[in-house]
């Protein structure tokens, strides 16, 4: 956390050389090149003297010049202390400051950052260790007291964040650590803005990237899962099993109220067991009976005609059929 600290410093301090640089010392050489231009004019009327002393003013005032004006990008705001106390916020743009007197400790970036922070073998409510990473976004929406009112907040924010990420975690159970992230993020943006707010800094939104838990309790969970969808598919096969009861019964109840539409459904049933290849179907004597087929012809005339439709021809009927011996015709058709 200390490299951390300082490289947040030296960063500022890289930002604060990279602001005053360029612009000043384009002004220090166009003021040093007037100065010398006049003092070489000087030289001709006046004399060396004079001429030098030109140039030595000329170069104090490039130097003064250069170190009062300072350039601003858009999303930089300047804090100015004027003899340790502070004075105002500048920027962006082009300003002014009174050397020696006026200094720069902080350049503030007004944009939008991203911080990444995690919390490592963490206890959830229920005791299982977990890993977490999540992202905070935030701004800083107040420079005066973000400079003022905490020594490193970039460093504050990346704390605050671990903390409160830590306390969530060890109230809440993994279940729903796993299932409500949004919630979980929800919360962790209030409790780091509350935090964060005296600092002049606004948490936009916090982004819970990944929850890692061990590998046991992963395939444990797996095989939970698994098992509850096996359960929820015996569930389901049992339930189709019971609505095909339930209209079989509703069948039946209507067959046994309409045995016309029983008999044509038996001759159905008999019909698609007969044209599939060569099969030979057992049927009840009285089964026939109640079909009123008429017994053994019919029988043979219906499977015969099935076999020449098998084989491509019209079934060949017979122009006579054999009177049975109830007195009966017997049907051979399909």
């Amino acid at each position: 956390m200390v490299n951390k600290t300082r490289s947040n410093n030296e960063r500022e301090k890289g930002d604060s050389m990279r602001q005053n640089g360029s612009f000043g010392i384009l002004v220090f050489f166009i003021i040093v090149g007037l100065g010398g231009a006049l003092a070489f004019l000087v030289n001709d009327t006046a004399g060396n003297v004079a001429a030098g002393g030109i140039g030595v003013l000329a170069f104090v005032v490039a130097i003064v010049a250069s170190s009062a004006i300072r350039v601003a990008d858009q999303w930089d705001r300047a804090v100015i202390l004027r003899l340790g106390q502070f004075h105002s916020l500048r920027g962006p743009g082009l300003f002014f400051m009174i050397p020696v007197i006026d200094s720069i400790p902080y350049w503030i970036d007004i944009r939008v950052i991203t911080t990444g922070f995690k919390a490592e073998k963490t206890l959830t409510k229920d005791t299982v260790p977990v890993d977490v990473d999540a992202v905070l976004f935030w701004k800083v929406v107040d420079p005066k007291k973000a400079a003022l009112d905490v020594a490193d907040y970039r460093s504050a924010i990346s704390w605050a964040s671990q903390t409160a990420l830590r306390d969530v975690i060890g109230k809440t159970m993994l279940s729903d650590m796993l299932e409500g992230r949004d919630k979980i993020s929800s919360l962790l943006q209030k409790i780091i803005d509350e935090r964060t707010e005296p600092w002049g800094i606004n948490v936009i939104s916090v982004e819970v990237k990944d929850v890692l838990i061990p590998s046991g309790l992963e395939d444990a969970m797996s095989m939970q899962a698994q098992a509850e969808r096996e359960r929820q598919a015996r569930v389901i096969l049992g339930d189709a099993e019971r609505q095909i009861a339930e209209k079989f019964e509703e069948a039946g109840k209507h067959y046994e109220n309409n045995p016309i539409a029983f008999h044509l459904r038996a001759m159905n049933m008999l019909y698609e067991g007969l044209k599939e290849n060569a099969t030979i179907v057992i049927v009840p004597s009285t089964a026939v009976e109640s079909m009123q087929l008429g017994g053994l012809a019919g029988m043979t005339a219906l499977t015969m005609g099935l076999g020449q439709e098998r084989a491509g021809g019209a079934p060949a009927l017979p122009s006579r059929l054999p009177e049975p011996a109830n007195g009966h015709q017997e049907v051979a058709s399909k």
